[in-house]
Parts: structure tokens; sequence; C-alpha cells
């Protein structure tokens, strides 16, 4: 089964670290996942020179790992992923929620007025995804049940422009 994890296009070296980190790839493993692809966009992996690259791909503590930089699009690896662990950017949030994937946000604390926690606490509450911590993510893929997450309801184009209507007085 495959893991992606996506930074979006900020830094988050936190998350990339503890994705790569013994505890994170064995829980992964124990947990039944043997794949993992993550997205670093400009994270700098300080635990090996060997991640920094462009690209690569290793394997450690028994899963197959593929680090990549950035890419044009990344739906394609949203589809294919069994999970999906993210910074709680509300793109990558939206669209992951979108295709029925199982979610994984880790809010990064260290961006202006820490937004992304309201916003992952906010759906959590919801029941679309689960929201953790750098120091909680092995504990949370181990005791993560995608069956117990509430479908993320589909797009309805309508409600907005209701919205603007009845603000501009229209109806």
């Amino acid at each position: 089964m495959l893991v992606f994890v996506t930074v979006g296009s900020t830094r988050f070296d936190a998350l990339v670290e503890a994705s790569i980190s013994e505890p994170v790839l064995s829980t992964l493993r124990d947990s039944g996942y043997d794949r993992l692809t993550i997205q670093r966009g400009n994270s700098v992996i300080e635990s090996s020179e060997e991640f920094n690259g462009e690209s690569c791909t290793i394997q450690r503590h028994g899963v197959d790992i593929e680090i990549w930089r950035f890419k044009p699009f990344i739906q394609a690896e949203c589809e294919q992923a069994d999970l999906v662990i993210s910074h709680a950017g509300s793109g990558t949030i939206l669209d992951v929620l979108r295709l029925g994937k199982p979610l994984i946000v880790v809010p990064n604390p260290t961006l202006l007025d820490n937004h992304q926690e309201e916003l992952a606490s906010a759906l959590q509450i919801l029941g679309h995804l689960k929201a953790t911590s750098i120091q909680d993510l092995a504990s949370t893929i181990a005791s993560f049940e995608p069956r117990d997450l509430v479908p993320f309801p589909p797009f309805d184009g309508t409600k907005f422009s209701k919205l603007v209507d009845e603000e501009m007085g229209f109806i």
C-alpha cells in the first residue's frame, strides 16, 4: 500500500524528517504500507544528504521511499495513495478530501497566525480528517481508522452563486 506525504510549496522540514524517521517508517510498515512517496518542496533533510537532490529512491526500514521536490501536479499521486499525510494547507486538504482519500494532517506551527491549526481542528471535529503533531505522527498512524472518517460533501457551486445573489440583492 502507498502513502503520499506532501508539504505543498512551502518548507516543512519537520514533517519530511518525521516521515523518514524509524518510528514512522516502522509504524507504516507494521500498518501494511510498503511504499512512501514524499513531495518535499523546499524542505531540507538534515538527517541524510542523499535525499536533498531533485529526486531520490531508497529503501529504509522495510519501506520503499521516493522523494522529490516538485511536480506540476500532484493529483495523480493523491489518487494512487491509500493514505495521504499532509501539511494543513487549505488547497491540499480540499483536493484530497474531494478525492475521498484518508487524510492525516500535520499543521505547520511556524506559519503566520497558525491558520493551519484552526482549519485542521475544525475539519477534525467534523470527522473528515485526523489532525496530529510531528511528535504524535507515528502513534496517530498506528491508531488511524480510515473507515471512521466522515465523507466530505461534494462540491456544490450553486451555494456560492446563491450567496452572491443574496448579497447583491438579486433574490
